[in-house]
């Protein structure tokens, strides 16, 4: 009897050692994202713009790559209306339309009506489709030439009569300062957004394109996090002219864990997306396709999850 007992014992030890050595693999064979970080709880779509010209492309790499919503610019909706508009595509993806990108004219005065006018109807058109963004970019600017303070005021005006007008359609504007444009600096955007009435203009920063423009992108989105409504979530290292010096996540200088680490859990009225510029006159040799899995590779080891 203690032959058969010690026998027992000495079978269930080895097999006891079987178990934790599969255990011990398997694990190796897990991603270290799966390992080593725990999973954010943020979500995470794509705008168009890394597939120029291509808006059906579009819409199905973001859809398949399990993206959660997807940016287009306010001239594509309004190009695809006499086509029928982009919702069957949308759906068939089961992607959703969070936001519209849409640049207005913030610096002549004369404009602001016509330019408020054509706010509106871009806002119902990302109403329709059920978004809740409207991205508004400020217009282009020579810089060497560009006085910002002799434009402030014009930009402030329009920016709070342009917000207020699309708020009544139930959207909410965030301001996207951008390179090129009469809102490029940290110094310009600090000035804009602490002039504005903030009741009607949120933030929508583009990180990449604070860095491309010299400012500390973490510090900005820190200083503004209360009003920062939406995001466009870009890296940038100065290298691929293809891609206007921009690169995929990870890539380049941006500190995106430490711009995670304060959007997560955050209750936006936009989302944070994913962007990688890709110029149209000068397309990157490398599909759009594989430039935005590159992407996505490197925030699934931060611990982003996708749509399966």
């Amino acid at each position: 009897m203690q032959f058969l007992e010690n026998f027992l014992q000495q079978t269930m030890n080895r097999r006891g050692l079987i178990k934790m050595a599969a255990l011990g693999a398997a694990a190796v064979a897990l991603p270290a994202a799966v390992l080593g970080k725990k999973k954010r709880n943020i979500e995470i779509g794509h705008t168009g713009i890394t597939w120029p010209n291509d808006i059906v492309q579009a819409i199905t790499d973001t859809g398949n790559l399990g993206f959660y919503g997807f940016e287009t610019f306010g001239d594509v909706l309004t190009k695809w209306e006499p086509q029928g508009g982009l919702e069957p595509m949308l759906e068939q993806h089961h992607l959703p339309l969070i936001s519209g990108y849409c640049t207005l004219n913030l610096t002549d005065s004369t404009k602001q009506k016509d330019e408020i006018d054509k706010a509106v109807v871009w806002a119902k058109l990302i109403k329709k489709y059920n978004g809740r963004i409207f991205v508004l970019g400020p217009n282009q600017v020579k810089r060497a030439e560009y006085d910002f303070a002799a434009n402030k005021a014009n930009i402030v005006s329009t920016l709070n009569e342009a917000a207020k007008a699309v708020s009544g359609q139930g959207i909410t504007v965030v301001l996207h300062q951008h390179t090129g444009t009469c809102v490029e600096s940290r110094d310009e955007t600090y000035a804009v957004l602490d002039a504005v009435d903030t009741k009607y203009v949120k933030f929508g920063p583009d990180i990449g394109q604070l860095t491309k423009g010299g400012s500390d992108a973490v510090q900005v989105v820190k200083d503004y996090l209360p009003i920062v409504q939406h995001m466009h979530l870009k890296d940038y290292n100065g290298l691929d002219p293809h891609l206007l010096g921009y690169c995929p996540l990870g890539q380049g200088k941006v500190n995106i864990p430490a711009i995670l680490d304060m959007m997560e859990g955050r209750k936006i009225h936009g989302m944070v997306m994913g962007e990688l510029d890709n110029d149209p006159k000068n397309l990157s040799p490398t599909p759009p396709l594989d430039l935005v899995k590159t992407s996505k590779v490197y925030l699934e080891t931060l611990g982003i999850t996708f749509r399966a």
